[in-house]
């Protein structure tokens, strides 16, 4: 057991999506600082449950910082003060007794509030569905030598490949761009061989999907990369815009 301490909670609440949303003040005493952020949010809403009124919505699954499900602005950072950490993997030994906590959802144009703290962040599956696959069919699993990967380019799509979707750079971006996420999403792809085919062509669907769903631009703030759980390199950026460039350049020139 870890120390007690008592803290005061300032929750973005709001009903729907249509709906206006405010902050309601809690308190929140006898925090037990071994607890995880998303487990004092239970003993929280356990005590509104029980004085009849509706609890805290937020969104969790895993509680093991790998599925991206959770996220919440914590003072004024997503997923709180810790770098490298998920919501749901922040401790509350990270805070001092007597502070005050404004807790509020990501905020962004393509993040729509479902309910107090949970978003919808299904833009990013549709991200996803505009270009982060590959058509080659596989088939079974090849023999692990038979398609040479240089160990640089592994490494880096490996990086990549570490981005778990939560949303929290078009939270912390003050243009809420998804430039990081969908950049991770087309590097892991563009840097191995079975995504050579449709290099240029990926990166160019998923940033018009992008700009589809309403995510703003970037301006190299890196507030992305600094607010980033699995700290996806802004790197990834760089590479995605010279395939972009390239599949524009091509496209002029066959038209």
């Amino acid at each position: 057991m870890g120390k007690k301490i008592n803290l005061t909670l300032k929750v973005w609440r709001q009903s729907g999506p249509a709906a206006g949303g405010g902050f309601e003040t809690y308190n929140a005493p006898g925090v037990d600082t071994d607890m995880s952020f998303l487990e004092m949010l239970d003993v929280v809403n356990t005590g509104i449950e029980r004085a009849g009124a509706d609890p805290i919505a937020f969104d969790h699954d895993c509680r093991e910082g790998i599925c991206g499900s959770c996220g919440a602005v914590i003072n004024g950072q997503a997923h709180g003060p810790d770098g490298g950490t998920t919501l749901c993997q922040l401790h509350m030994r990270r805070f001092k007794d007597g502070d005050t906590l404004v807790i509020e959802p990501f905020r962004a144009k393509a993040f729509p509030v479902v309910k107090d703290l949970a978003v919808d962040r299904s833009s990013f599956d549709r991200v996803i569905m505009a270009g982060g696959f590959i058509s080659v069919r596989t088939g079974s699993a090849p023999e692990a030598h038979s398609v040479p990967v240089p160990k640089d380019n592994a490494e880096k799509a490996f990086d990549a490949a570490a981005c778990i979707g939560c949303g929290a750079c078009v939270a912390a971006c003050p243009n809420a761009s998804a430039m990081l996420f969908v950049s991770a999403k087309v590097s892991h792809l563009n840097l191995l061989p079975q995504g050579q085919p449709e290099k240029d062509r990926r990166a160019a669907h998923m940033v018009l999907q992008m700009d589809k769903e309403g995510f703003g631009n970037c301006s190299n703030e890196y507030q992305c990369e600094a607010a980033c759980p699995k700290e996806i390199s802004v790197g990834n950026i760089a590479r995605m815009n010279r395939n972009f460039l390239w599949s524009a350049i091509k496209s002029a020139f066959s038209a």
